[in-house]
């Protein structure tokens, strides 16, 4: 039964409802690209101190962004949405949204790590605080304004790709933005 739930679930996410999940998922994708670029103009055109620089939800509850468990929730979050909304995409938008989907992996690795780092309070290398494997070499706010980026313009490229499809890839669309494709 759960195996048949999960199934209609994710025929439900990419049929009839791909275009209001996928809309939902961009506007949660978007809100926390909103964060990361509010945090980054309060560092380098602000001139705050990075302690200081939370973004917008951290500024009211600066506990939010000490906390790797909502970091890592956030980054499961996107995992999970790729998946499920993956099978709504063919052809050329499909490629671009798996190599976003391989991005977003590796982003994804790197939360567990800090996240089990800040669990049980063994950091990488001797570090003072939790550390990933690439903040080795790169600030953690540019690093993960990077991984952002990286994850965000595939997707983009898929979903513009997808609302725009080929003719053949239109007659192999079965979600509902194959409605919206063949007006545009």
């Amino acid at each position: 039964m759960a195996v048949s739930t999960r199934t209609a679930t994710s025929g439900r996410l990419n049929g009839a409802r791909h275009r209001a999940a996928l809309n939902v998922f961009m506007l949660v994708v978007v809100g926390h690209w909103a964060e990361h670029i509010v945090q980054a103009v309060q560092i380098w055109v602000l001139g705050w101190p990075r302690p200081q620089a939370r973004g917008l939800l951290g500024m009211p509850f600066p506990w939010l962004v000490e906390q790797e468990w909502l970091h890592y929730g956030y980054a499961l979050v996107m995992l999970v949405g790729f998946w499920m909304l993956r099978h709504g995409f063919v052809g050329r938008s499909r490629t671009w949204w798996n190599v976003a989907l391989g991005i977003q992996i590796w982003h994804h690795l790197e939360h567990l790590l800090l996240l089990v780092q800040a669990l049980s309070g063994a950091y990488l290398l001797g570090r003072a605080v939790p550390t990933s494997i690439v903040q080795l070499a790169f600030p953690r706010v540019e690093l993960h304004l990077f991984y952002n980026a990286a994850v965000f313009l595939p997707m983009v490229v898929a979903v513009y790709l997808h609302l725009r499809p080929s003719g053949l890839e239109l007659s192999r669309m079965s979600c509902s933005c194959r409605h919206v494709a063949r007006a545009a």
